[in-house]
């Protein structure tokens, strides 16, 4: 199973969800949700999982739980 690290950084409480790669390779993600009691965090993993066509099981976040710039473990297979 193929596995990738994609480097995210994360914006809540924007109008619209989005996911768009940014020229450095890392991904910018808008997210409608706030981002208190990991609402930002399980949006931003659908979105992820839906950019991948993957199950949002298959996304994990490795590092930046808490912060604007995460590191997410996709497993495509």
């Amino acid at each position: 199973m193929p596995t990738s690290i994609v480097r995210v950084k994360v914006k809540p409480n924007s109008r619209a969800s989005s996911l768009a790669q940014l020229p450095d390779g890392t991904w910018l993600a808008q997210v409608k949700a706030p981002a208190i009691e990991g609402k930002a965090n399980k949006e931003l993993i659908g979105l992820v999982a839906e950019h991948f066509r993957c199950a949002k099981a298959a996304v994990s976040i490795k590092s930046g739980g808490s912060g604007r710039l995460k590191v997410l473990k996709i497993e495509r297979g």
